[in-house]
């Protein structure tokens, strides 16, 4: 099985189990029932449990409140932060103009073209039927308004696409030769690795001077790819650490045993490690998409208006006089929506991954 049918498989058992929830609820609450009635449960047991459960839900309550806060906003046409008109814990007042203003219109292309960097052009392929026609008119329903947020989207999906591609060309072959291979030098690129993950952040102004500096010198200003290789840069030293100490996990037995047969080193690192590392590398991955998704301060610096990604064009939405509350509501709820979908369905993933362990045997 192909790690794409394998991560294919297990998003379809994570929405199985979401659909059939409540059937297993239903008979777990069943089976106590019957239990208590016929003695085999304990009832301090059950009291223990729903307890337990009351709490945690008051937890996740008060933990989500904020953006349920949030979400009332953006459902409210004339919201303010700290107004009661039209909102509350039960919003009067319910639409969707907020939404369409940061959507706008929609329209299916009539023909789609795939480029790579440095390449140009590598294939187009016409859209029929729909091809053309719009699909949504967000821009009437929001009263001739419309928000740049579909480029912004495609932007960061740009600078994010190429982050992660980047920069996992060099975590997984680093990350491995770290955790299997002996060579000069290594433990003091491992030090370097651990000094390079602790630095950075405090540098602050300094850093950004420099790279705009850099950027601007070499004519990468304002270019979406320079941008992705710098993100990249930045993630490789910690998330190399990280999949290495994963990788440490892993017995060594099955590439011994890989060898016997004559597998080469490539048919190796695809076949067993990659496969075994998938929990490290989804947490791997999900820290070097947020890298490239979430970054404001570089991507403002160095890029301009028409290059804008997420976090500067939501920052964008606020002026001198203000800010309004509900497109901006709007906006942040459909920033955020990609990172809680990769969240929920690699949650289990990336629990395994921060454990440092790959496997017991």
């Amino acid at each position: 099985m192909s790690i794409a049918s394998g991560i294919v498989k297990s998003v379809y058992q994570d929405i199985r189990n979401g659909v059939t929830a409540p059937v297993r609820l239903a008979k777990e609450i069943r089976y106590t029932i019957n239990g208590l009635q016929e003695g085999k449960i304990p009832p301090k047991w059950v009291a223990w449990t729903l307890i337990s459960t009351a709490g945690a839900a008051a937890l996740v309550i008060a933990l989500m409140f904020p953006i349920y806060w949030i979400a009332t906003m953006a459902f409210n046409p004339n919201a303010s932060l700290f107004s009661t008109d039209g909102a509350g814990i039960i919003p009067t007042v319910i639409a969707i103009e907020n939404f369409a203003w940061a959507i706008g219109n929609i329209t299916v292309p009539q023909t789609i073209v795939v480029n790579a960097p440095l390449i140009g052009e590598l294939f187009q392929f016409p859209v029929p039927a729909i091809g053309g026609e719009m699909v949504f008119n967000g821009k009437a329903i929001a009263g001739g308004e419309q928000s740049d947020f579909l480029g912004y989207f495609q932007n960061s999906l740009y600078v994010s696409f190429w982050t992660v591609t980047v920069a996992m060309s060099v975590v997984i072959p680093g990350a491995y030769a770290m955790s299997r291979r002996s060579f000069v030098g290594r433990k003091k690129m491992l030090y370097l690795y651990i000094l390079l993950t602790q630095i950075g952040g405090g540098l602050g102004i300094a850093v950004l001077i420099a790279l705009y500096a850099i950027f601007s010198g070499m004519g990468w200003y304002n270019n979406k790819l320079a941008l992705s290789f710098y993100y990249a840069a930045t993630t490789v030293p910690f998330n190399t650490w990280l999949l290495k100490t994963y990788m440490d996990g892993i017995p060594t037995s099955y590439e011994e045993a890989a060898i016997v047969d004559g597998a080469p080193s490539w048919r190796i690192v695809y076949e067993i490690i990659i496969p075994l590392s998938k929990a490290g590398l989804a947490t791997v991955f999900i820290f070097i998409f947020l890298a490239g998704w979430m970054d404001y301060i570089v991507a403002a610096t160095l890029l301009e208006a028409e290059n804008f990604t997420l976090p500067v064009g939501l920052f964008a939405l606020i002026d001198e006089f203000g800010v309004p509350w509900g497109r901006f509501s709007a906006f942040a709820l459909m920033f955020g929506m990609p990172i809680m979908l990769v969240y929920f369905f690699a949650q289990r993933y990336i629990e395994q991954g921060l454990s440092f362990g790959g496997m017991s045997g």
